[in-house]
């Protein structure tokens, strides 16, 4: 059983501030009953904790009140609203190859973003630490904002990560995650990093953007090049004891899977297979190996045999994959997310109608709209939830007012 931990006035102050700023998040102007409506608060309390994060920066009181109308006589409600512009959030989806940054106001509306290819190989973790923090200012530049304006910072990694936000490099791979990054841009920029597992973040930003909004028990499946998943069950992520919970290496035992790839990985290898014979087909246009999912589905929809053909070898698949998620976890939902989303839609009616071969529990499935963004969303949640979390103890640095 968890300690429990007193309610210390200073305490309930940082969860009231929190839950003020969560509700503001997502609402225009408020008025203090709006506020008590939304988080249970008292009115006193109301009033001391929005009088308090005006002082601090964090909210805003609007002058004029009669602009808003809805009173007659008497002494205009006061209205609150977030101020967005207090600080801005970075969300990172660092993988092999590519680096993304996304930055975000404190509503969460993507305000920057800049991504570049990292030509990964025999290089140290300084070389690649650097190339992060380059793409993270190219991001900042492209948001007009400042270093010194970052509350929070979010990467998420293609590794399984403690609760110490560690690294479980316990295979190679994963190993080349483990980079010391959040050590380093806290020397660097001062910025606190906060570590995750990419289809964790995934998860997340399913549920604050995507398809599973509102949903408590849903797998999302980044399935792109290698597969990997994220899990929540009664709205809470499901790491594990050192993190590894979602990792889908079991699907090497599996039949008629047998590894981790893709749908990308695998729509481009079976179509170079097929390029390879001398079957006619419209990928004849494309370069061996350099054919994508998105062709052969476009191919596919026209009726082209060899793409039917190999989105068939993929519904089969990904329904087997589908099926045991289903079976282990028993979710409400489960989603095809990363950048092959973009395409999957295809998808979605074959692996529906083969779930009941390989499961008695199947679920929904739906393909996720946030495409390859959906780490960085998730990473832009993780990093709000913990400015709100931690608010009282961030020293803000307002922009200059024009």
């Amino acid at each position: 059983m968890p300690e429990l931990v007193p309610a210390t006035p200073q305490l309930l102050r940082r969860v009231s501030a929190g839950a003020v700023l969560e509700f503001m998040r997502s609402a225009a102007a408020v008025t203090v009953t709006d506020v008590m409506a939304a988080t249970g608060l008292t009115r006193a309390t109301t009033i001391a904790v929005c009088e308090d994060l005006v002082r601090r920066g964090w909210i805003l009181e609007r002058e004029n009140q009669r602009e808003f109308g809805g009173y007659q006589k008497g002494r205009p409600a006061r209205r609150f609203e977030l101020n967005d512009r207090a600080g801005v959030v970075l969300g990172m989806d660092i993988g092999y190859a590519k680096v993304t940054v996304a930055v975000s106001d404190l509503r969460g509306t993507t305000v920057g973003r800049a991504s570049q290819p990292f030509q990964a190989g025999e290089v140290g973790s300084a070389e690649r630490i650097a190339f992060i923090d380059g793409v993270a200012m190219a991001a900042l530049r492209s948001a007009g904002a400042a270093p010194d304006q970052v509350l929070a910072v979010c990467a998420g990694v293609a590794a399984p990560v403690d609760r110490h936000g560690e690294v479980l490099a316990t295979q190679e791979f994963w190993g080349l995650f483990d980079l010391g990054l959040r050590p380093a841009l806290k020397e660097a920029r001062g910025w606190t990093v906060l570590l995750e597992n990419d289809a964790n973040l995934a998860a997340l930003g399913e549920r604050w953007l995507g398809s599973a909004a509102g949903i408590d028990d849903v797998v999302v499946i980044l399935a792109s090049e290698r597969l990997g998943s994220g899990i929540v069950e009664g709205g809470r992520l499901v790491h594990g004891n050192r993190g590894s919970a979602g990792e889908l290496a079991y699907l090497d035992l599996v039949d008629g899977v047998g590894d981790t790839y893709g749908i990308a990985h695998l729509a481009r290898t079976w179509a170079a297979e097929a390029l390879a014979g001398s079957a006619p087909t419209a990928l004849r246009a494309f370069q061996p190996g350099r054919v994508e999912a998105e062709q052969v589905f476009s191919a596919a929809a026209d009726g082209d045999a060899v793409a039917r053909d190999i989105l068939d070898r993929l519904a089969d698949r990904m329904a087997r994959v589908v099926g045991t998620v289903a079976t282990l976890l028993n979710p409400e939902l489960v989603v095809i997310g990363g950048g092959v989303a973009n395409s999957a839609d295809v998808l979605l009616g074959p692996i529906t109608a083969r779930l009941k071969d390989f499961t008695a529990t199947p679920a929904r499935v739906s393909v996720s709209p946030l495409g390859d963004s959906i780490v960085t969303v998730g990473a832009v949640r993780c990093a709000l939830d913990y400015v709100e979390k931690h608010s009282l103890d961030l020293e803000l640095v307002l922009p200059a007012q024009a």
